[in-house]
């Protein structure tokens, strides 16, 4: 992947920078593979805005992403590589051999015609899925289940993989992008390689109206605002927040602050925290 620049034709085009899209195929998903994906807005089942900031947007439909890729020992062939607008990384359509259709995420270096697959046999190659105790020390991986069979849930966005870095017993010890370094079951699966689309990370927005696209809407300090409505509000002309730290709407403190809940089941899987 590469990154496109602009000229400065106008204010919007000034610093802005987007996707090549060079590895893209085809432009039509798979309609197999689709599903309606009514965005909320930030609302709740009560029509409370419960996640400010959001809402707007271009309409997309959801691809169906395999995440547990447990079609085992079964080989799929990359027929195409996809845009998805639900995620910065690119996505690959595989067609198994007994005829099903499955999206996965889209490792880097995987070309039109690989074949992948899955299941404690495969190969040390990029896109196939095996157990973290069948994955030699080193190895850069992706798609990482915390619980065997639950699916991939960590290391899913574009360019980004975790190294396997000890095995001892049954868990094997992983840094992952943030730099923390923790503890998984072996017997959890994950995809070799690092996720595709690297250079996702270094585009710029450009203008406010691109990310109205993408369904974020316009945030407001606290500062500029009123007592009632913000514990930094209220003052006359620029004062400063007038607190010893910075806080929530709510009067949480935040900027800085950890949120994670101490008591948390897995804070035993942590050995360093992340940076």
């Amino acid at each position: 992947m590469a990154i496109r620049l602009y000229k400065a034709y106008t204010p919007g085009t000034r610093n802005r920078t987007v996707s090549t899209f060079n590895e893209i195929t085809t432009q039509k998903p798979e309609k197999s593979l689709l599903k309606k994906n009514h965005c909320h807005q930030g609302h709740n089942n009560r029509g409370i805005i419960t996640s400010r900031h959001k809402g707007g947007g271009h309409k997309k439909r959801y691809r169906s992403i395999d995440f547990k890729r447990n079609k085992l020992n079964i080989e799929g062939k990359v027929a195409s590589i996809e845009y998805d607008p639900n995620r910065n990384a690119r996505i690959a359509l595989l067609h198994y051999t007994d005829g099903e259709k499955r999206y996965i995420l889209h490792p880097r270096s995987l070309k039109i015609g690989s074949k992948v697959i899955s299941g404690p046999s495969a190969p040390i190659e990029v896109g196939n899925t095996l157990a973290l105790q069948s994955i030699p020390l080193g190895t850069a991986v992706h798609n990482i289940e915390l619980a065997p069979g639950k699916g991939g849930q960590i290391v899913r966005a574009a360019g980004t993989y975790a190294q396997i870095v000890a095995k001892e017993g049954r868990f094997a010890t992983l840094k992952l992008p943030s730099g923390e370094v923790r503890i998984i079951k072996k017997a959890c699966y994950a995809t070799i390689g690092q996720v595709g689309n690297i250079d996702a990370s270094n585009i710029t927005i450009g203008k406010a109206g691109r990310n109205r696209w993408l369904g974020k809407r316009p945030k407001v300090r606290g500062v500029v605002m009123n007592p009632i409505d913000h514990p930094h509000g209220g003052g006359e002309g620029r004062s400063p927040i007038g607190r010893p730290h910075p806080v929530t709407p709510w009067g949480k403190p935040t900027l800085g602050r950890k949120t994670r809940n101490t008591k948390k089941y897995s804070n035993k899987y942590i050995l360093r925290r992340r940076k």
